[in-house]
């Protein structure tokens, strides 16, 4: 079996990669790396392993669906504790007794920028050069895809208002995201979840974008949501489409974009060399 058919095999049985490294015996690293096309030349035993249980006819999890109401539980990101809003070191702005609308998110001076998050105002600084880079680097990256491809994605940058749970209580403003229906583009702003989301971590945001804003798109369906420490040089992927356990890249890796199936990688090396004299400069 090729990776590609095994990983349609794996989605046809509803296998999570933790399943699969359990029942095969396979390091789970190995597993996310290899279903995630990080891994170009898995070991032949690796895939002896993988095409013994995938192979049809073999699988031993029947008809299981990860499709539970718990599933799109509050989880936090790769490390912390959960937190609720205005608390924790997230900053929350409030005013009045009852929650905030989208008319008074409307009604803000435009030079104070906020996210609202279930009624919720939270203060957003400024972004620092070393977080804007980042996110230009992506967002051409996977703009350059498209143009290339001609599909119906469109990859935006910050600051576009992203009407989350297409609700007046919550309106985002995701670093970089990705829309492939591009009929929830309306009003100058996104209605509903996006495929795709980039957020670029900041000493002000970490909490909110790791647990907060985690959640908020995992609720909501975004399909595929990426972190990213610039301290650490990590991006953290999560694959929430087929409920995958989150992936950990280094700055000498390559991420596939999971919505297009790997199709769009990213050199994570380029774009650290690209803006590595930032570092200096900060």
């Amino acid at each position: 079996m090729t990776i590609e058919e095994m990983r349609k095999k794996k989605r046809e049985l509803g296998y999570t990669n933790q399943m699969i490294a359990e029942r095969t015996g396979i390091p789970l690293s190995t597993v996310q790396k290899i279903f995630a096309g990080a891994t170009a030349s898995p070991r032949r035993d690796t895939i002896a392993a993988l095409e013994k249980l995938l192979a049809p006819g073999t699988g031993e999890y029947g008809e299981f669906r990860p499709d539970t109401p718990s599933v799109r539980e509050s989880v936090p990101a790769y490390s912390g504790k959960p937190s609720r809003p205005g608390i924790d070191g997230t900053q929350a702005l409030r005013s009045g007794t009852g929650p905030h609308t989208l008319k008074d998110y409307l009604e803000l001076p435009e030079d104070q920028r906020v996210e609202l998050i279930d009624g919720v105002f939270y203060d957003m600084a400024a972004p620092t050069t070393i977080h804007q880079s980042i996110a230009g680097f992506l967002h051409k990256k996977l703009l350059d895809h498209v143009l290339e491809h001609k599909g119906p994605c469109y990859p935006f940058i910050s600051p576009v208002d992203v009407q989350l749970d297409c609700d007046d209580k919550t309106v985002l403003q995701p670093d970089v995201l990705v829309v492939c229906d591009r009929s929830k583009y309306r009003n100058c702003r996104v209605f509903g979840a996006p495929d795709l989301v980039v957020e670029v971590l900041s000493p002000s945001s970490r909490k909110k974008d790791m647990q907060i804003k985690l959640a908020k798109y995992y609720n909501a369906g975004v399909r595929e949501y990426w972190i990213i420490d610039p301290e650490k040089k990590l991006l953290v992927q999560y694959d929430m489409e087929h409920l995958e356990l989150p992936v950990v890249y280094n700055a000498d890796m390559e991420i596939p974009v999971l919505i297009w199936d790997g199709t769009c990688r990213i050199d994570l090396k380029e774009m650290y060399e690209a803006i590595s004299f930032l570092w200096e400069t900060d």
